[in-house]
């Protein structure tokens, strides 16, 4: 590195002009080389100045300044002149740059200059001596090792924005502030064989800030993401409902790092009787209009699933509710019902991905069929499909964040989950987590993942004299409904039953026997059944029409079964069977 050429290039130094060849006559004065004042120029080529290590701290003299990288050079007086003048412009103007500078000579880094801004944050320092000794921030720092490589590899090196402070340096020379720098180290003669004249210039930009702007706009989008995420979570269900006869877990893993929220949600809602409805969607694409489409069709699933409807309905109707919220917005959901009576799942798909279910034996299969086309597309009859799902079996609903991948199909996701699930076994939190770790979905994940896990526990021991179930066939005329009450008493005494919810029960069971022998058709059914939390009484029979809880006047000798339910019962309702007909249900809480 030609320092003395460099120098040429500040502003206030100065640079000889080359002489015109018009001037370089033999025999002129001007061109005697005499050096006397107001020549500007000799007759042949003017002798190089010598590569210098700017700001050279022992006073180096002419001859020594002059000794170059060719060694075969004999200065003339007026050279060293404008070397010595030279050097001492190039000291000036590095000692007056705001830049940190500091020049080091030799393999030991021998300090040979340092300019004003680094005396003014680092306090004053000797040259002459060792860097490492002088300059103990330099290693502080971990510019040593870093020189060090300049040194013997002639290229610069960079590192950015090291934090200088009052706090992280301790010794001697403490910085007088704090800030951020970033340092270069420049190989000075980086061609000269002896290793003791090659050295390296430390130049340090303030980029302080820079980096608090950067920290100020990380911090910024981290607050943005934290907002985005606790709307994404508003808008799902703070705390799952626990049903009797399922244990439910579900998870949930924002996406990416950006403000921008995702459109996935899930859902479970008990509907009465013991049976439970699961539902998990995703609203393609992020931001604030996916995560709005996403909160309608949650709050559209809940109302619907009161009323009690067979799946393929309620996605019936999403599908036109979320062609009215918007027909651009593509949206999947698979909506499912489990009746722990039948030990079954039912369920309707709407292009969403499949069901897992891993049997009691560890294998794990699809369920495929049906489904249909995303919600919003309109046009398309959807149906339900049913599959079992008894005591000691799993269900994973998921979105496609948790298997989908840029480099590979969407069905070797699926095929990975399946592997991964046939080998996650535990409480259903735990299989949420251990299904993420196999699918690697971190933090840093690119999408957005929601998981749910149904798990049917296969009550034994003491725990299956708190889940128990018994039937009756309702055969004949009125003659079924004292039979009906006399099977009820029976069976709610076997199952030790306080004598008041007992009779509470047999009444229930009289009045739902009663009601479906005169509305009703065959085949007619009584069921009771008990779990750790309530009695449940279903009365089922061949009949489409629904119930419905009416006034009865002071005259009238009947309408009056319902109401009695609804006032003795915890909670009743109704609904459409999948075979046709209707079943009418009530529930007691039992006594903690």
């Amino acid at each position: 590195m030609n320092l003395t050429r460099w120098s040429a290039r500040l502003p206030g130094t100065q640079r000889r002009s080359a002489v015109p060849a018009a001037r370089g006559k033999a025999g002129d004065p001007a061109s005697a080389g005499t050096g006397a004042p107001g020549d500007t120029g000799a007759a042949g080529p003017a002798p190089a100045p010598a590569p210098l290590t700017p700001g050279d701290g022992d006073g180096a003299g002419p001859g020594e300044g002059a000794s170059g990288g060719d060694g075969g050079h004999q200065d003339t007086p007026g050279s060293a002149d404008i070397t010595l003048a030279s050097e001492k412009s190039v000291r000036g103007v590095l000692s007056r740059l705001p830049a940190l500078i500091a020049v080091t000579r030799g393999a030991g880094h021998q300090v040979r200059f340092v300019n004003d801004a680094y005396t003014d944050l680092f306090g004053p320092r000797t040259t002459g001596t060792p860097a490492r000794e002088a300059l103990p921030e330099l290693d502080q720092l971990g510019l040593l090792p870093l020189m060090d490589q300049v040194h013997r590899s002639g290229r610069p090196r960079t590192v950015k924005a090291r934090k200088v402070g009052q706090g992280t340096h301790t010794g001697p020379g403490a910085p007088t502030r704090d800030g951020y720098f970033t340092f270069t180290c420049t190989p000075v003669h980086p061609g000269h064989p002896d290793a003791e004249q090659r050295g390296v210039l430390v130049f340090g930009a303030d980029v302080t800030d820079q980096v608090q702007s950067a920290e100020r706009l990380r911090e910024s989008e981290r607050r943005l993401h934290d907002t985005a995420v606790t709307l994404q979570r508003s808008l799902l269900p703070q705390e799952l409902e626990q049903p009797d006869d399922l244990c439910v877990a579900a998870t949930y893993q924002p996406g990416g790092t950006d403000a921008a929220v995702g459109g996935d949600w899930y859902d479970v809602i008990t509907l009465g009787a013991g049976r439970t409805a699961v539902v998990i969607g995703d609203v393609m694409g992020r931001g604030v209009r996916a995560a709005a489409v996403m909160g309608q069709l949650r709050t559209a699933v809940r109302a619907y699933a009161r009323l009690d409807l067979p799946p393929h309905e309620v996605i019936q109707l999403l599908d036109e509710l979320a062609a009215e919220i918007d027909a651009m917005q593509i949206a999947t959901c698979v909506y499912a019902v489990h009746d722990p009576s039948e030990g079954r799942l039912h369920y309707a798909s709407a292009g969403h991905l499949p069901i897992l279910i891993r049997d009691p034996d560890g294998v794990v299969h699809r369920v495929e069929e049906p489904t249909g086309p995303p919600l919003g597309t309109g046009g398309w009859i959807h149906s339900s499909g049913t599959v079992a799902l008894g005591p000691g079996c799993t269900a994973v609903l998921y979105t496609d964040g948790l298997i989908e991948r840029r480099d590979q199909d969407i069905d070797e996701g699926v095929d990975a989950l399946t592997r991964a699930m046939a080998g996650a076994t535990g409480a259903p939190q735990v299989i949420c987590d251990r299904l993420l770790r196999a699918l690697g979905v971190t933090s840093e994940h690119d999408d957005d993942v929601a998981v749910l896990v149904l798990q049917c526990p296969d009550h034994s021991g003491a725990d299956a004299e708190l889940f128990r179930n018994a039937s009756l066939d309702l055969l004949g005329g009125i003659e079924a409904a004292p039979r009906a009450r006399a099977f009820a008493s029976g069976v709610l005494a076997s199952w030790r039953f306080p004598t008041e919810l007992r009779d509470l029960g047999v009444l229930a069971a009289g009045e739902l026997v009663a009601n479906s022998l005169k509305h009703g058709i065959p085949p007619m059914r009584l069921r009771l059944r008990r779990t750790d939390r309530r009695l449940i009484i279903e009365v089922t029979d061949g009949d489409e029409h629904l119930p419905r809880r009416q006034r009865a006047d002071l005259a009238d000798e009947a309408g009056r079964g319902i109401s009695i339910i609804a006032t003795i019962a915890t909670g009743w309702g109704s609904r459409r069977t999948p075979g046709g007909g209707k079943a009418v249900w009530c529930e007691f809480a039992l006594p903690a």
